[in-house]
C-alpha cells in the first residue's frame, strides 16, 4: 500500500470530520444549552443544500450559493424554534424526539414539494476545482483542501466567540444554570433562538460545502445526522473542542477504516471474505470507538457533566 494512498484516505478522513464539525457543533450547543434532542437538525443540513443549489443555479455564484445556504438555513433554524421548539422546553425527551422526527417529515415533504424528487447538482467553482501538489508527490483536490481549512478556522473563531465574547459567556452559563441567568436580566428567549439559528446556519453550510461532491438531494441530512450524535457523544455534551476532537476521530476512523480494515483481514482470509468481513467491521468501528470511550469516561472525552 503506497505512502500516496495513505495520505490521501488520511486528509479524506480529515475533510469528512471538518464538515462533520459543522453538523455537530450546532447539534452540541443545543442539546448542551436547551437539553434538546433535535433529530430535524439533518433537515437544516438538506435545506443549506438545496438552497445553495437553487441560487448558484440561478446566479452561477458560489459565494452567493454558501450566503443564501447560511441565510436559509438560520431563518429556517429560528422559525422551527419559535414555533415548535420553544414549546418543548418543559417536555420530556420522547415529546422533543416526536415532534422533531415530525418536522423531518414536514421539511422532507416540504423540499420534495418545492424542488421535485430528483437530486441537484452544486458545481465546484473554477477557482477551487482541479488538484493541488503536496509533498511526496501526492495531487489531492483543491476544493478539498479548502473544505478543510474553512472547518478549521470556523473551529477556531467559534472556540473563541465561545470562550472570549460576553454572548459566549452567556451560553455556557445558560448550559449550566438557565434559571440563574434568566434571574441576572439575560433574556433567554432570545438567547435559545439566537443559539439554535447558529446551529443551523452551521449545519446548512455543511450542507451547502459538501453539496458540491455529491448530489443534493431529499433525506441527504439524516446519515450525517447519525455520526453528528456519535460525535457528540465522543466528544462531550455541550463541548466545541470535544465536537471537534470527536469529529476528527470519527472521520478518520470512518474513512480509515473502509480502506485498511479489508487489507488487513486479507493477510489471514482469502480475498471476497476478507473483503465482507472488513467491510462489515468498518462500518461499525464508529460505535466500537464510541462505546470504548464511554467504558473510559462515560461524559466523552470533555464533557463536564
Amino acid at each position: 500500500m503506497s505512502y500516496a494512498l495513505v495520505a490521501e484516505q488520511i486528509l479524506n478522513g480529515l475533510q469528512f470530520g471538518v464538515m462533520l464539525f459543522l453538523m455537530s457543533a450546532g447539534l452540541t450547543l443545543i442539546f448542551g444549552v436547551m437539553g434538546l434532542i433535535n433529530l430535524a437538525h439533518g433537515s437544516l443540513y438538506m435545506v443549506g443544500a438545496f438552497a445553495a443549489a437553487a441560487v448558484a443555479g440561478l446566479t452561477g455564484s458560489f459565494l452567493l450559493a454558501l450566503l443564501a445556504a447560511l441565510m436559509a438555513a438560520a431563518i429556517a433554524g429560528a422559525l422551527v424554534e419559535l414555533i415548535v421548539i420553544r414549546r418543548l422546553y418543559d417536555k420530556d425527551h420522547l415529546d422533543q424526539v416526536l415532534a422533531t422526527f415530525a418536522l423531518i417529515l414536514i421539511f422532507s415533504e416540504g423540499t420534495r414539494w418545492i424542488f421535485g424528487s430528483f437530486p441537484l447538482y452544486l458545481d465546484i467553482p473554477d477557482y477551487l476545482s482541479g488538484p493541488v501538489g503536496l509533498p511526496g508527490g501526492i495531487q489531492y483536490p483543491l476544493y478539498r483542501i479548502a473544505l478543510i481549512v474553512v472547518g478549521l478556522l470556523i473551529a477556531i473563531g467559534l472556540g473563541v466567540v465561545i470562550s472570549r465574547t460576553r454572548i459566549g459567556i452567556q451560553i455556557r452559563a445558560g448550559e449550566n444554570d438557565r434559571e440563574m441567568i434568566a434571574a441576572l436580566g439575560v433574556d433567554i428567549s432570545r438567547l435559545y433562538t439566537l443559539v439554535f439559528a447558529v446551529g443551523a446556519a452551521l449545519a446548512g453550510l455543511a450542507g451547502a460545502l459538501v453539496g458540491a461532491i455529491q448530489s443534493v438531494q431529499v433525506g441527504m441530512g439524516e446519515p450525517v445526522l447519525i455520526l453528528a450524535f456519535v460525535v457528540i457523544v465522543i466528544g462531550g455534551i455541550g463541548s466545541i473542542k470535544g465536537a471537534l476532537i470527536g469529529s476528527l476521530l470519527v472521520g478518520l476512523v470512518e474513512t480509515l477504516g473502509g480502506i485498511f480494515l479489508p487489507q488487513i483481514f486479507k493477510l489471514v482470509m482469502d480475498a471476497s471474505a476478507a473483503t465482507s468481513v472488513g467491510s462489515s467491521l468498518s462500518s461499525m468501528a464508529i460505535y466500537i470507538l464510541m462505546g470504548g470511550v464511554l467504558i473510559w469516561r462515560p461524559t466523552g472525552l470533555f464533557g463536564a457533566r
